[in-house]
This record gives C-alpha cells, structure tokens and sequence, in this order.
C-alpha cells in the first residue's frame, strides 16, 4: 500500500488561488466532456494538481470520482493517453499549423509553433493508449 503523501503546506490566499485555478479547470474538463474540440484529462491533471495544494479533501475526490477519477489515476500511475485523445491532439495541432498558413503568418513563427508542435505529438504519440497488465 502506497504512503500518504505528506500534505503540501501554503498560506491561506495561496489556498484560494489554488482553489480558484482547480474549480476552473475542473469546470473547462466538464465542459471538454461534452465538446469534441476541448481535451478532458490535461485539465483534470492541472485541477489535480491545484487541488493537492489546495485542499486534500478535493484531492481525493477527484481521484475517487466514478467518471473523473479514472482517466486520471490511468494518467498517474501509467502515463496512459487514450488512442483517440492522441488521434484528436494530433489533428488538432496539425489543423493549426495549416490554419498559421492559410493566414499567412511570418514563417519564422509557424516554424517555430510547428516545431514545439512536433515535438508534442512525437511525446502524446509515444505515451501507452491503454494499461498494460503482466502476463504470467
């Protein structure tokens, strides 16, 4: 069994602000849930991390909640991003970098966002799709 973790200590205005940021994201989350543009799983993974500052209690819940809990613990423990989240990032970012061009922005700049663009997908490419169980 895992150790708790011992609690992270911040002043009270810290607390709020990271209450703030974390219903926010969990909010953006909800919201990706029921729009096929917006990613669900990044914005619990920051909601996660305000919340550890912020309040253990909303921590927990998080990581306990019957929908959102699990993508997240899947994303904790293993590294794990679903195939479809990838395929999504990637045409995402692609859809971008055409966009930059249709526009026509200075090529110095799509250069540059295609090059941190890249360099994200090759990581969301390479991360597992699913959790790998041991054989014996």
């Amino acid at each position: 069994m895992e150790k708790p973790k011992e609690p992270i200590t911040v002043s009270p205005t810290a607390r709020w602000i990271y209450l703030g940021i974390g219903w926010l994201f969990v909010a953006l989350a909800v919201i990706g849930a029921f729009l096929p543009v917006m990613p669900t799983v990044p914005f619990l993974i920051v909601a996660a991390w305000a919340f550890e500052r912020g309040s253990p209690r909303l921590h927990r819940w998080l990581y306990q909640h019957p929908l959102l809990g699990p993508p997240l613990t899947r994303w904790r423990d293993h590294g794990v991003i679903p195939r479809y989240a990838k395929w999504l990032a990637v045409v995402s970012m692609s859809g971008s970098v055409i966009l930059m061009l249709i526009i026509g922005l200075p090529f110095i700049l799509i250069g540059g966002v295609a090059f941190i663009m890249i360099a994200t997908a090759v990581y969301i490419v390479t991360r597992p799709s699913n959790v790998r169980t041991s054989r014996k």
